[in-house]
């Protein structure tokens, strides 16, 4: 979204959060090896980019689930979850 703003705490690499975060905790429920809360529940942020298929899948499952969009990243392929 215009003005949000990308944490420094993501790992680099393709999956991140801003600052539309509500620290829901969908997202590290979905794929709690690669997303985590900050340790006072502010936001979440990317602490562990995917490497493989299965790893992939559930940060794009992540994304496609988080209710007010703050997670981005490449496009879900074939057959993934649509936002």
């Amino acid at each position: 979204m215009k003005g949000s703003l990308i944490f420094q705490k993501n790992m680099p690499g393709p999956f991140y959060t801003d600052s539309e975060c509500i620290a829901c905790d969908t997202c590290t429920s979905i794929a709690p090896n690669h997303f985590r809360l900050t340790s006072n529940y502010e936001h979440a942020y990317v602490h562990h980019q995917p490497k493989t298929e299965s790893e992939y899948k559930k940060c794009e499952e992540a994304l496609t689930t988080c209710p007010v969009g703050a997670i981005f990243g490449p496009k879900p392929k074939s057959g993934a979850l649509s936002k």
